[in-house]
C-alpha cells in the first residue's frame, strides 16, 4: 500500500484520538451542570452527523435516481428493528457503540475514495486526502463525546481516553479493507451508512435526550444540543 494512502486512511483515527485527549484537561469529575452540557452537546453532534455525514452521503452513494433514498432508509430501519425496545445499558456504552458503528462506514468512504485513486493510477490523490482530512476534523468532537461521558461516569482519565481512541480504531481498518476489496464492499456502503445513522439517532432519542432533560438545569442541555448540532453541521457543510 502506498505511503500516501496509508497516511490518508490514518487521518480520521488521529482526529478521534485528539478529541478523546480532551479528558486530560479535566481536573476532576464533571459537575451536574457540566454533565448536562456534555450530554446536550453530544446529542447535537450525533444528530447532525447522522444527517450530513451518514444519511445524505448514503443517498448520494446509492445513485438510484428517485429511489436513492431506499438504502439509507433501509439501513436506518434495519438498525431500529435489531435493537431491543428497552435498553438497560448506560448511555456511555450506547454512545461508544453508536460512534464506533458510525466510524465503520466513514472509514469505508475514505477507503473507497483512495481505491478509486489507486485504480485510476493517481500519484497524488488530493481529493481522497481532502475527504480524509475533513472526516478527521469532524471526528474531533466525536472522540470527545465518547471520552468525556466515560469520565463523567467515573472512569479514570486513561480509561476514558482509551475508550475514545478505541471507537476510532475501526475507521482505518475499514478503510484498509475497502481499498483491498473495493469491488465487493463499496456497493453495500449506502446501507451501512444508513445503519450507522440509525445507531446514532437511537442513542440520541433513547438515552441522551432523556438524561439531559432530567432534574435541574435541563435548559442547559437543550442549549448545548443546539451548539453541538451547529458545530457539526458547520464542519460537515463547510468541509464538504
Amino acid at each position: 500500500m502506498q505511503s500516501s494512502v496509508l497516511q490518508g486512511i490514518l487521518l480520521p483515527f488521529w482526529g478521534t484520538s485528539l478529541g478523546a485527549a480532551c479528558v486530560f484537561c479535566l481536573q476532576r469529575a464533571p459537575s451536574a451542570v457540566l454533565r448536562r452540557v456534555l450530554e446536550g452537546f453530544a446529542a447535537g453532534v450525533m444528530t447532525a452527523a447522522s444527517v450530513w455525514s451518514l444519511l445524505l452521503p448514503a443517498i448520494d452513494w446509492a445513485d438510484m435516481g428517485r429511489w436513492s433514498f431506499l438504502p439509507a432508509a433501509g439501513g436506518f430501519w434495519l438498525l431500529e428493528r435489531l435493537l431491543p425496545e428497552a435498553v438497560t445499558d448506560r448511555s456511555t456504552t450506547m454512545t461508544l457503540l453508536a460512534v464506533t458503528l458510525h466510524n465503520i462506514p466513514e472509514g469505508m468512504a475514505v477507503g473507497a475514495a483512495y481505491a478509486g485513486c489507486v485504480a485510476a493510477g493517481a500519484a497524488a490523490p488530493a481529493a481522497a486526502f481532502t475527504l480524509a482530512l475533513a472526516i478527521a476534523i469532524q471526528n474531533v468532537p466525536e472522540g470527545a463525546i465518547v471520552a468525556l461521558p466515560l469520565r463523567t461516569a467515573g472512569a479514570g482519565k486513561g480509561r476514558a481516553f482509551l475508550g475514545g481512541v478505541l471507537s476510532g480504531v475501526v475507521e482505518p481498518l475499514a478503510a484498509g479493507v475497502t481499498v483491498l476489496a473495493a469491488a465487493l464492499i463499496v456497493p453495500a456502503l449506502p446501507w451501512l451508512l444508513g445503519f450507522a445513522a440509525g445507531a446514532m439517532l437511537y442513542v440520541v432519542v433513547e438515552e441522551l435526550i432523556p438524561e439531559m432533560s432530567q432534574g435541574k438545569h435541563s435548559n442547559i442541555g437543550t442549549i448545548f444540543f443546539a451548539v453541538g448540532f451547529s458545530v457539526m453541521m458547520t464542519l460537515d457543510v463547510a468541509l464538504g
